[in-house]
C-alpha cells in the first residue's frame, strides 16, 4: 500500500510525506509534549502552533467556547516566539523521521519576511505554513488573505526570504478563495492549506456580553466541514499545486471526502481536543478503506470526484 504524497512537487527539495495525515496548527502544540498518546512519527507531518517573532501571551479568557457541532476559539496566537522555538523545539524535531512544518503569523509584511528568514536552514524545520488570516495592521485590519493582491505579496516576500517549501494557509473569510489560491500559486506558493477558521461569536444572554474575552473568534469543527470541503473542491480545480484540506475532519470518511475532492493531504485540528488519537485513527481508517476497496495507491483517490 502506497501512502506517499508530495506536497511541494515544484520545489527543489520537495516535501515528501509517508502518509497524507497531518496535524493542524494550534491544535497539537509542538508535538514534543509528554502527554501525546501515540507515536506521532506514524503521521505524515506535524504543523506546529502559530509562531510569531516575539512570544505572545494571547487573548484574555475565556478563549474557547463550544457551539453546535463546533468550537469557537480566540487564543490570540499564544506562543513561545521564534527564538525559543529554534532553541527548544527544533533540536527535538531534527531527530524525527517525519517533517515538521512551522506555521508563521505576522501583522506586517516585514514580520513574515523576518520569520521566514530566521527559520531558513534551521535543522528540524522542513517547511513553512504561512497564516494569512492575520490582520494586516497597515491595511486597516483586513486579513492578508482576504484579497488576492495582498496574499500574493506575502507569498512572494516569504519565497524570497527562504529556501524552504512554502505553504499558504488560506482564510475562508473572502469573496472567492479560489482566486486567492490562484494568486498565491502564481506568486510561487508550493501548496495551499484551506480552510482556516470562519469568523463567529457567541453571546451570554444573562450577562448580555460576548462569551469570548476577545468578543469574536474563529469557528472550527464539524460545523464547518461542508464549507471547507466545497472550498477544497473549488480550489483544487483552479490551481496546479497541492491542496491540503482542513476543517471539520474527525473521521477517516471525512478525510477521504477531502482527498476525493482534490486534497493531496489533510490536517486534523479540532478533533484532537475530543480524541487525542484522532490523527492516528483517521490514518488507520484510510488504510482500511483502501484495503476494502482494493486501492493500492492513495493517489488513485486524490481528486476522484473530478474524474
Amino acid at each position: 500500500m502506497d501512502l506517499l504524497v508530495q506536497l511541494a512537487p515544484k520545489h527543489l527539495q520537495g516535501l515528501l510525506l509517508t502518509s497524507p495525515v497531518m496535524t493542524a496548527s494550534g491544535t497539537f502544540g509542538y508535538g514534543t509534549e509528554p502527554d501525546v498518546p501515540f507515536d506521532i512519527q506514524q503521521l505524515g507531518a506535524i504543523v506546529c502552533k502559530g509562531t510569531t517573532m516575539q512570544s505572545r501571551e494571547g487573548n484574555s479568557q475565556p478563549r474557547l467556547v463550544e457551539t453546535a457541532s463546533g468550537l469557537l476559539n480566540s487564543i490570540g496566537l499564544q506562543n513561545i516566539g521564534v527564538e525559543a522555538l529554534i532553541k527548544e523545539k527544533a533540536p527535538v524535531w531534527a531527530k524525527w523521521s517525519i517533517p515538521v512544518i512551522v506555521n508563521i503569523a505576522g501583522e506586517t509584511l516585514d514580520d513574515y519576511v523576518k520569520l521566514a528568514s530566521r527559520l531558513d536552514g534551521v535543522p528540524g524545520v522542513s517547511g513553512l505554513e504561512v497564516n494569512i488570516s492575520c490582520p494586516n495592521i497597515k491595511a486597516g485590519g483586513d486579513e492578508f488573505g482576504s484579497d488576492p493582491t495582498s496574499a500574493a505579496e506575502v507569498t512572494r516576500a516569504v519565497k524570497n526570504a527562504t529556501s524552504l517549501p512554502v505553504i499558504m494557509k488560506l482564510t475562508p473569510n473572502t469573496g472567492n478563495i479560489a482566486r486567492v489560491a490562484e494568486a498565491v500559486a502564481a506568486a510561487g506558493a508550493d501548496a495551499v492549506t484551506l480552510i482556516n477558521t470562519l469568523r463567529g461569536m457567541a453571546i451570554d444572554i444573562r450577562r448580555r456580553k460576548p462569551v469570548l474575552g476577545n468578543g469574536t473568534g474563529g469557528l472550527s469543527g464539524p460545523a464547518v466541514k461542508p464549507v471547507a470541503l466545497y472550498m477544497v473542491y473549488q480550489t483544487a480545480r483552479a490551481v496546479d499545486i497541492p491542496v491540503i484540506g482542513c476543517g471539520g475532519i474527525a473521521t477517516a470518511q471525512d478525510a477521504i471526502e477531502f482527498i476525493m475532492a482534490g486534497a493531496t493531504a489533510v490536517e486534523v485540528g479540532t478533533a484532537n481536543f475530543s480524541n487525542p488519537c484522532a490523527p492516528l485513527d483517521i490514518l488507520e481508517g484510510i488504510k482500511q478503506f483502501m484495503v476494502k476497496e482494493g486501492i493500492a495507491d492513495i493517489k488513485e483517490l486524490i481528486g476522484a470526484t473530478r474524474r
